[in-house]
């Protein structure tokens, strides 16, 4: 089972579990100016998502950071841009389970603390063994532990060897 994990943002922090047992991540950016306006950041996460399916296989499931609280009416709105695309992308990639997670229920599960601020976040993802670009590839790892509890299955560690490869 595949499990994606995403901080939904501008700077989206994505983590994906195979399979067998693997974890990639990172840290895509979805800025208006990068990819032609407002319009085409969407379009271009939609084919983000598509280039991680066509990469890694189906996707069985995806985690994100649902926020209630946004600092302005532009974050707001681009929060809601990349949750609709997520939304839609699920219903027509087979109907793919979207689940949502607190803020502060994602900062305590990895760090103890439900308001640890972005260098926490890094450092536990560091003392796992990660090394996230930045705070949205160590909330999506967060997330992704996160994920993994709730379906049963163990956290992966990183670079794990897949089940039966040789040494």
């Amino acid at each position: 089972m595949n499990i994606l994990a995403i901080d939904i943002g501008s700077q989206l922090g994505w983590a994906l579990t195979k399979r067998d047992g693997s974890i990639c991540s990172g840290s895509e950016g979805f800025a208006p100016g990068k990819h032609g306006g407002h319009g085409g950041r969407f379009l271009a996460f939609m084919a983000f998502l598509n280039q991680l399916r066509n990469s890694h296989g189906d996707i069985h499931a995806i985690y994100y950071e649902d926020v209630k609280r946004h600092q302005g009416v532009l974050s707001a709105h681009a929060y809601g841009g990349f949750l609709a695309i997520l939304q839609a992308w699920c219903f027509t990639n087979g109907r793919v389970p979207l689940y949502a997670f607190g803020v502060g229920t994602i900062k305590r599960q990895w760090t103890g603390a439900g308001n640890a601020k972005k260098d926490k976040m890094i450092a536990c993802a560091k003392q796992r063994g990660f090394a996230p670009a930045d705070d949205n590839e160590a909330d999506a790892l967060a997330i992704l532990s996160l994920a993994c509890h709730h379906e049963g299955r163990p956290f992966p560690a990183p670079n794990a060897k897949p089940e039966g490869a040789l040494l």
